[in-house]
């Protein structure tokens, strides 16, 4: 059996859940969210106004497909290569902040849940959400 959520192209999947997201107000952008950086090896914050539910939907996505995964662990998916003028560049990690919040409000939504001592997991509801925007995106259907 094909895994649908793997099948399909990633971002489409994301721009699709975020939309969901966004439209049935599971996750809401703290009033921070508009003036930080989402990391310190980024020189200006996000030009995407609704970067908060694309960074939630791709964290339900990543939680979907590496199993429980912890903030720290999150946050090495999210950062970037830091330069730091004559010094030569070197790895940073993604902001704490953001996905710490967006787990929690992706837990509040019961999408996710926590597994002790290895962090956060998607639950069955999680699954579902992600599964049915796979399902429409492989028919090609609009929601």
């Amino acid at each position: 059996m094909v895994d649908v959520v793997r099948a399909v192209e990633p971002e489409k999947l994301i721009n699709r859940v975020a939309a969901y997201l966004k439209n049935n107000q599971v996750v809401t952008p703290p009033p921070w969210a508009m003036f930080v950086k989402t990391s310190v090896a980024r020189e200006e914050p996000p030009r995407n106004p609704d970067w908060w539910f694309v960074r939630a939907a791709s964290i339900l996505r990543k939680l979907y497909l590496y199993g429980p995964v912890g903030v720290s662990r999150m946050r090495k998916f999210y950062g970037g290569r830091h330069r730091v003028g004559m010094a030569p560049p070197y790895f940073a990690k993604g902001g704490g902040a953001i996905v710490r919040k967006i787990m929690q409000q992706l837990e509040k939504a019961e999408l996710v849940s926590t597994v002790p001592r290895k962090g956060r997991a998607i639950t069955p509801k999680g699954v579902k959400l992600l599964q049915q925007a796979a399902k429409s995106i492989q028919t090609g259907k609009e929601s």
